[in-house]
């Protein structure tokens, strides 16, 4: 446990509990030493309750005392959000942000001199699964570097980008896992059509993925020899291959990260 350190966060959504609950799970961060400024007192209260935390309306009282300012509010509340917070952050406190199209000259322009980090998390964060990408200002350092990892490590997985690639990880893990519902979806309406009741199949479904997944990440062998090693010639696993391969499965699944990556690029823009 990171007794030292002293994590405040604006905005207390469903992202911002996710990191909260990976902190406070791990024990990555002591619960006492994390403060939330959120606009809404019966979400406060909710939070404290569930988490142990500090949860008050106004982050005036945090803001002088902490080593991380981690923003996590909606783009259009951000503006007022670094307005509000950057004359009363003391000097060296590192600024995360997990606000989506929030560039990093952005965050340098408003927190002159403060190491900054942008982050990209995704949904699964909020079980625990979560994939986060992130890259580091200018005046990031190795501590701001390992402070990033552990915070949105600890509900999940993190990996350092340069901010060119967030576009890309927006178009991949960002959106990845609605793929990846649309997916399992398919899957359990195979498994109806072909007899299963929905629970079964549902079950079935998800935890294949999340096995499958699971197999990917252990790093023994490549999604594609994963592939190979459980489809034998002329089988069951072949047949169900073969349809996707002509229904252009693989294809689809590229086009998408590809578009939702020009989309992110495009909104960045606007």
């Amino acid at each position: 446990m990171r007794d030292d350190l002293h994590i405040g966060i604006i905005g207390g959504g469903a992202m911002a509990e996710a990191i909260i609950a990976g902190l406070t799970a791990s024990g990555a961060v002591a619960a006492r030493h994390i403060s939330v400024s959120e606009h809404k007192t019966a979400r406060c209260e909710t939070l404290a309750r569930i988490y142990g935390i500090h949860a008050a309306v106004g982050a005036e009282r945090f803001l002088p005392h902490i080593d991380v300012l981690i923003l996590a509010v909606k783009p259009a509340a951000a503006p007022a959000a670094m307005r509000e917070t950057a004359g009363r952050l003391r000097a060296g406190a590192c600024v995360l942000s997990i606000v989506s199209g929030l560039t990093i000259a952005a965050l340098e322009e408003a927190y002159p001199e403060h190491p900054v980090v942008r982050a990209m998390p995704n949904t699964p964060l909020a079980v625990g699964a979560g994939m986060s990408a992130y890259a580091c200002g200018r005046y990031a350092g190795a501590e701001e570097r390992d402070r990033a990892a552990l915070l949105l490590g600890a509900a999940g997985r993190a990996a350092e980008v340069d901010e060119t690639a967030l576009d890309a990880v927006t178009g991949l893990s960002g959106s990845g896992p609605a793929y990846a519902f649309l997916v399992i979806e398919a899957l359990v309406e195979g498994g109806v059509a072909a007899g299963l009741g929905r629970e079964t199949a549902t079950l079935l479904a998800a935890q294949t993925v999340l096995g499958a997944a699971q197999m990917v990440l252990a790093g023994k062998a490549s999604p594609a020899d994963l592939r190979a090693a459980v489809t034998s010639p002329a089988g069951t696993t072949a047949a169900g291959l073969r349809v996707m391969e002509r229904r252009n499965v693989r294809s689809a699944l590229i086009e998408a990260v590809i578009a939702a990556t020009e989309r992110s690029r495009a909104l960045g823009r606007s």
